[in-house]
């Protein structure tokens, strides 16, 4: 009946999948609430309060963290159960898991 051409059925599956991409992008996800953490995304993305970002363990660089942002660089915050009162260091912020009891967030290991 008739060759189909290679590129255009290439073409039609790239373009299907970017369109669900983009409909389950704009409908799972609220723009500015999620950020990959990466050196150069601090510099262009303003994070704040309550984003929940990605970044790697800090003492397994293979291993992928998602937590929420609780505090950012410069700011003060009391540490959780203890009087004391620290500033998050320039470059740094402070996480913590939404399940507080079994969640290994700043925490257990301070800033990242």
């Amino acid at each position: 009946m008739g060759t189909r051409n290679p590129l255009w059925s290439i073409a039609k599956r790239c373009l299907t999948g970017l369109l669900i991409g983009v409909t389950i992008s704009d409908r799972l996800l609220e723009p500015g609430n999620v950020a990959l953490v990466e050196k150069i995304c601090l510099e262009k993305y303003q994070f704040s309060h309550g984003d929940v970002v990605m970044f790697k363990c800090p003492s397994d660089h293979k291993e992928l963290f998602v937590k929420r942002l609780i505090a950012l660089p410069g700011e003060w915050m009391q540490l959780p159960g203890s009087p004391e009162i620290i500033k998050i260091p320039k470059g740094h912020c402070w996480v913590e898991g939404d399940n507080a009891a079994l969640s290994w967030d700043s925490r257990s290991f301070g800033p990242v």
